[in-house]
């Protein structure tokens, strides 16, 4: 991989893929890379294998908290908040 004919640099769009993703790129940024991904077959493949991928994963991986964990965390976060504020209010 070289340079796509957007003039992208493929080493730099391959670096971004998962922010891209992630959506956590300027709207410039997204734009520039998507010219490249468009214009460079091997970027563009490589973004529809790492899109696919996330896809499945997503689908297949759907496992639950159960409730008395999510509980125990929810009083732990609590009791946290509980200690801050005392220590911020000493």
């Amino acid at each position: 991989m070289g340079s796509g004919s957007s003039g992208g640099d493929c080493s730099e769009s391959i670096e971004r893929l998962y922010t891209y993703l992630d959506g956590e790129l300027t709207d410039e940024r997204r734009a520039a890379i998507k010219r490249h991904l468009d214009d460079c077959p091997p970027c563009g493949d490589a973004f529809d294998f790492e899109s696919e991928l996330r896809a499945v994963i997503a689908s297949r991986c759907k496992d639950r908290v159960p409730e008395q964990l999510r509980q125990r965390i929810h009083e732990a976060l609590l009791e946290e908040d509980r200690r801050r504020q005392s220590a911020a209010g000493n």
